[in-house]
């Protein structure tokens, strides 16, 4: 199950992708990622409007000099052409692989008629598809949902139109624009996507565990998976799915101490990708996340949390981790 996996000429080490995901998996999250075993990380999802390319956010979201290749830059919108001409600035730019977002069920996305929303139109989703591909000689990927509801499931249509107009991988994730992130991810449409196409297959949704991980291989035939909260305070998830489907033995969790040089060596990384207050601001959550997995860390996270420096943010992370280890 575990093996690499390719997209037009470019070759990712493995078949376990990093979920795109706004606001989390910026850059440091990304590089960390790569660095614990995932094959496939994803930008955050970036504006198509050319007005917004200069924005702070929007410089941010693309930075990606520093990772290793290939790059994969996702790309939301509703408009054919304005999506085409945002695919070759960023390829331009840099970017190896577009990847359309036509699953984000956020509001302030669908409202505009993009992300999810897309799924409802399918005239459109074909013709932004073809619009794009034939932008850049670039490989192009696309993630979806199930559909807009579960009563109004087309991903296997949708898939079908994917492949026609030349994308080159698709993701499902297991819900529907209705759902959001509520109740399970329904694995049977999956897989009924796949059999029903020849490109490659991502299954994505509620995958938090090695096992897990297995059972939905097994469970939809995907090509691939792709883990995105499963991530969010264990990044070192990636080794231990890749572990389990090479042996089939449970990998060990990490020790204190080595989640502690990985938490810190994040949180710097964050600081200085930001700066400050930015970098302060952002760490909060990862910490959280960190610390929902680790003992006597409750009242730990809400003094940090008022911490308004990196240097007070690190100290206070670095204290509690030396209570931890002498206890």
């Amino acid at each position: 199950m575990l093996h690499p996996i390719t997209i037009g000429n470019y070759r990712f080490e493995n078949n376990l992708a990093l979920a795109p995901m706004a606001g989390v998996t910026d850059q440091p999250f990304r590089i960390l990622a790569k660095k614990l075993g995932a094959g496939i990380t994803v930008s955050e999802m970036v504006a198509s409007n050319p007005e917004t390319r200069s924005s702070r956010k929007s410089l941010l979201r693309t930075e990606y000099q520093e990772e290793p290749s290939p790059v994969i830059v996702q790309l939301v919108g509703n408009d054919a052409s304005v999506m085409a001409d945002a695919a070759k600035f960023h390829v331009d730019q840099g970017a190896h692989i577009i990847d359309i977002n036509m699953g984000c069920p956020a509001k302030k996305v669908c409202r505009k008629a993009a992300g999810s929303a897309l799924l409802s139109d399918e005239k459109n989703v074909a013709r932004i598809l073809c619009a794009v591909v034939n932008a850049i000689d670039h490989p192009v990927t696309l993630k979806i949902r199930t559909g807009v509801s579960r009563e109004a499931r087309n991903a296997v249509q949708i898939a079908k139109i994917a492949e026609d107009n030349g994308v080159q991988l698709l993701t499902v994730h297991g819900r529907s624009r209705e759902d959001k992130f509520n109740g399970d991810a329904e694995y049977e449409t999956i897989r009924q996507v796949c059999q029903a196409v020849k490109l490659p297959v991502i299954a994505n949704g509620d995958i938090s565990s090695a096992k897990k991980a297995a059972q939905v291989f097994q469970a939809t035939g995907a090509a691939g998976i792709m883990i995105g909260r499963g991530a969010q305070g264990r990044p070192w998830i990636f080794r231990e799915i890749a572990h389990f489907l090479k042996t089939g033995e449970q990998l060990p969790a990490p020790k204190i101490n080595e989640i502690a040089t990985l938490m810190l060596e994040h949180l710097t990384n964050l600081h200085t990708f930001y700066g400050e207050p930015a970098g302060v601001r952002i760490a909060r959550k990862h910490i959280g996340w960190y610390f929902s997995t680790l003992p006597d860390s409750q009242g730990w996270r809400k003094r940090i949390n008022q911490l308004t420096s990196s240097n007070q943010q690190l100290d206070a992370v670095e204290q509690y981790f030396e209570r931890i280890l002498v206890n």
